[in-house]
């Protein structure tokens, strides 16, 4: 069995903000030499998501609406007795998730028609990470 590691690096202007990372995927799969098996992608931080979803502008809109309603930014959480002021990023991560396991097929990364992968950041303008890890054959 083979296993490959690669860190995805990241630090973004906005707060708030979708990054498509597919081809960054694909590179990895392709530089693993994994031809059957899985990719995990996962953000390192509980402020920010790895998604799978559609490269719509309409859809990505939605999304932060949806997320906003459900985990709304304020000022009264709890967690921010604390010294921060990112409650509301714990929250929504935990909405989306941060991470994903895609199938590799034939040493290509087996992705719906539509199906695009995004760094989703909750709480930018910081350094963060993201891992790739690839095990198979």
């Amino acid at each position: 069995m083979k296993a490959y590691t690669e860190y995805l690096l990241f630090n973004t202007e906005k707060r708030r903000e979708l990054i498509k990372i597919t081809d960054r995927v694909k590179e990895a799969v392709e530089k693993s030499g994994v031809r059957e098996g899985l990719c995990l992608v996962s953000a390192m931080h509980l402020t920010a998501a790895v998604i799978v979803q559609d490269d719509e502008e309409g859809l990505h809109e939605d999304i932060w609406e949806w997320l906003e309603r459900l985990a709304p930014f304020r000022s009264d959480y709890r967690h921010h007795l604390t010294g921060e002021d990112n409650g509301d990023a714990h929250l929504k991560n935990l909405l989306v998730h941060f991470q994903v396991v895609l199938p590799i097929t034939k040493g290509k990364l087996d992705l719906g028609p539509w199906q695009e992968i995004f760094y989703a950041e909750f709480d930018g303008q910081r350094p963060k990470r993201v891992i790739i890890k690839i095990i198979g054959e």
